[in-house]
């Protein structure tokens, strides 16, 4: 199993989680952050660092955001591996409790 990055980062990305990671399984994008399912050894630590609750363990997805886990894994495969923190978006608070993001995000 692997954790999946969900709409809740879209436009925040917050890279708490990419410190904790051993692996560097995290990818980044302009405006989201990736797990590539094929690195992500399933160890948890990513999930409870998130401050916008948007990592899930892939069989607990949220109804009508398994569209994510595909997602990841396409995204991965373009993106580099952000394995250090960085400073979240100036305006990413305005974004953490929004939803229908998806169409936001950028490739």
């Amino acid at each position: 199993m692997t954790f999946v990055v969900t709409e809740s980062c879209i436009k925040c990305k917050y890279t708490d989680c990419v410190e904790v990671c051993p692996v560097d399984c995290f990818h980044e994008g302009p405006n989201f952050l990736v797990i590539n399912p094929e690195e992500c050894i399933d160890c948890t630590l990513c999930e409870p660092e998130c401050p916008v609750n948007a990592i899930y363990p892939e069989d607990d997805v949220p109804r009508g955001q398994e569209v994510y886990v595909a997602l990841n894994a396409e995204l991965a495969a373009l993106w580099p591996i952000i394995s250090t923190r960085k400073d979240p978006p100036a305006d990413a608070a305005e974004w953490d409790d929004r939803t229908g993001k998806l169409p936001l995000l950028e490739r």
